[in-house]
């Protein structure tokens, strides 16, 4: 039998040179296998395996970033017709919104959005100034409710995420259900608006109407160029959870992010990141030649996207915002966390000392640091 191929054209900007490259790159579906043609040199770079490096062939769309033996490679564009052809309908993207009062409810309404087998590819809590806000729904421009809108819109933190996968739009237009939510109700009860809206203003999450708006809307939250919409991280009397790639992959964000608010702390930021191998060792460095697991931590870190959250806001007011934190996550081994804490996030979610569900801020100085890091450097 053939070994089916895909091939993709991707970047990877070499820090050492400060210089991006550019590559074909080809997967082998049947083999397992990974090439990376150098365009510009003209000769093979690199031969591999999927198995090495724990990827599928759903990571591989235009848009996504990806980690190959430590490099972090940008796919930006089918690298040959064939390729364009079989994957471009199954890959479609679209863009996802949590309107500010329905974000307290983040865990819950993400949970269903993975339960529903949306994939997320980015994700970002921020707020929107009125200039951005009608950029958004300037096809509402002569509504007679649109300074209302705006008003909402503008009121508080929203979360964008852009959502891939086949019929992306349509399948996201329909999990959403009808504007107002006293219709989805009636006709659509399983729907968001059914389940968290108020109503036709209030009413829970957005969702691009067709491919014209998607790629407009994305380019919004998301753009190929120039700054994204601020973050909404105080860095300031908080910690840092990292919810880990295997957690992702698993499904579980939503129910962890739920379990955190059930337990009275407040998600004040999120973003999810692609980490560079680089990025990883820097970030987990206190942990090196500390504990054995370190370049284990470091391959689970970049082995997909993360979800890094600001935790603020304390349960009762007898600890500091990292030690409750920490009492919530549980002990870093899984298998400890369930004999002897097993309410706790990790006991509940985590699988091993290395996919253990969440990252949290260990040393009592570094809440802060830890989420400047992710908010603020990483952010640039």
């Amino acid at each position: 039998m053939d070994d089916e191929r895909y091939c993709f054209l991707v970047d990877w900007y070499e820090e050492m040179a400060a210089r991006t490259r550019q590559f074909q790159f080809f997967y082998y579906c049947n083999s397992q296998a990974i090439e990376m043609f150098d365009l510009k040199n003209r000769k093979m770079f690199l031969r591999t395996s999927i198995k090495e490096n724990n990827i599928t062939l759903a990571d591989l769309y235009v848009g996504n970033s990806i980690n190959i033996c430590g490099r972090m490679l940008n796919i930006v564009d089918y690298g040959d017709e064939w390729t364009r052809r079989k994957l471009s309908s199954t890959k479609e993207r679209t863009l996802g919104l949590i309107k500010p009062d329905s974000v307290e409810k983040l865990g819950q309404v993400l949970d269903k959005i993975y339960q529903r087998g949306f994939l997320i590819s980015r994700l970002r809590m921020c707020r929107l100034d009125r200039d951005l806000a009608l950029t958004l729904y300037k096809e509402h421009s002569s509504k007679p409710y649109l300074n209302h809108l705006l008003d909402y819109m503008t009121s508080g933190p929203i979360v964008g995420f852009e959502i891939v996968g086949k019929n992306a739009i349509g399948a996201w237009r329909e999990a959403i259900g009808p504007t107002d939510p006293s219709d989805a109700r009636k006709t659509a009860p399983t729907s968001l608006r059914a389940q968290f809206g108020h109503d036709s203003i209030f009413n829970a999450v957005h969702g691009s109407a067709n491919a014209e708006h998607a790629a407009r809307e994305l380019e919004l939250f998301f753009p190929s160029t120039g700054k994204m919409p601020p973050n909404t991280a105080a860095v300031s009397n908080c910690c840092c959870c990292i919810i880990k790639p295997s957690s992702i992959k698993a499904g579980n964000a939503g129910k962890i992010i739920n379990a955190i608010t059930e337990a009275g702390f407040k998600v004040s930021a999120a973003q999810m990141h692609m980490l560079e191998k680089a990025n990883a060792e820097e970030f987990l460095e206190v942990y090196k030649g500390v504990v054995h697991e370190y370049v284990s931590m470091v391959t689970e870190l970049i082995s997909g996207p993360c979800l890094a959250l600001e935790i603020t806001g304390m349960p009762d007011n007898t600890q500091a915002i990292g030690p409750a934190f920490r009492e919530l996550a549980g002990p870093a081994d899984p298998e400890i966390a369930r004999h002897l804490r097993p309410r706790t996030l990790r006991a509940i979610f985590g699988t091993d000392k290395v996919r253990n569900a969440v990252h949290c801020t260990d040393l009592p100085d570094d809440g802060q640091l830890e989420v400047e890091y992710f908010f603020r450097i990483l952010d640039r």
